[in-house]
């Protein structure tokens, strides 16, 4: 099988895949249980390839009224530290001052627990999970962090059964939907950024009680758009080896909406479809508003 030369293709903490690549069950635990969160902290949280890094770079910007100095001189992985990962874990442990931002794409269920009792904020991207499929395909694939599909109709089976890095998409969802009352979470569409992102950028400054001049809300658009995120080097996978990510994998592949319809069969939409509306029934359908 393709990949089998990998040493292991995940690695499990409490039923949950986790790329092989960078991360140990030991670490997951202690974000759990002992990583203790600070009042001021701004953590992303997302499900992979739901618009993660374009996060990290608006509130980079937010955080630097929009001078794009920092986000060109300082790696995504070090500006906004994944706290589950071997590097991002010992990163925020150790962090003195700085910017107060971490991300991460654990379940609500292997969260810090320090979190449900501080006034940290969360801001839980969702995206429409075809997409998430398709771009996890293209990620996963053509990257060694974990087991490769050998055709998109095994991923899909795979992203189906929830047998792909971090897990079920649709429990990941419920898991974080099931915060969005709470005045210290706010849940964003990825579809709705795209549409319109000034409006988002101003929802997130108001949500972490920022106030940006309206010259400054230019410069944080206008340097995280696709094609500036594009172009920054920093904000593509740069610092991690070789053999795990080839150069030639851009985090930023497309960066549009509804690229599912490109690659879904008509059986595949349907099977999705079926399972969608079985494994998210009792949620408000206006938080799925993506079609």
């Amino acid at each position: 099988m393709q990949g089998s030369a990998m040493a292991q293709d995940y690695v499990w903490c409490q039923g949950i895949p986790f790329p092989a690549g960078g991360f140990n069950p030991e670490i997951i635990k202690a974000a759990h249980e002992k990583l203790v969160l600070k009042d001021e902290d701004i953590i992303t949280v997302t499900y992979p390839k739901s618009g993660t890094h374009w996060l990290i770079e608006v509130l980079s910007l937010i955080h630097t009224k929009g001078d794009p100095k920092w986000i060109r001189s300082v790696t995504i992985l070090d500006r906004s530290p994944w706290l589950e990962s071997k590097r991002g874990f010992k990163f925020t442990v150790e962090r003195k001052e700085g910017p107060p931002l971490i991300t991460s794409h654990l379940p609500i269920q292997l969260f810090p627990k320090s979190f449900f009792t501080s006034k940290a904020k969360v801001i839980y991207v969702i995206r429409n999970p075809k997409d998430v499929l398709i771009s996890g395909y293209y990620f996963w694939r053509f990257t060694n962090l974990a087991k490769k599909p050998e055709s998109l109709q095994q991923y899909f089976e795979w992203f189906l059964q929830g047998h792909v890095p971090y897990g079920s998409w649709f429990e990941h969802v419920r898991g974080w939907m099931s915060m969005r009352e709470k005045e210290n979470v706010l849940i964003l569409s990825y579809e709705q950024m795209k549409k319109d992102p000034r409006n988002m950028i101003e929802k997130i400054c108001w949500f972490l009680g920022k106030v940006l001049e309206p010259g400054e809300l230019d410069l944080v658009l206008e340097n995280s758009s696709f094609q500036a995120m594009k172009e920054n080097k920093m904000s593509n996978i740069i610092d991690v080896p070789e053999e795990l990510v080839p150069a030639s994998v851009k985090i930023t592949r497309k960066g549009i909406t509804g690229d599912w319809k490109n690659h879904f069969t008509p059986a595949q939409t349907q099977a999705f479809e079926e399972t969608f509306r079985e494994k998210m029934a009792g949620l408000p359908p206006e938080l799925f508003s993506w079609d």
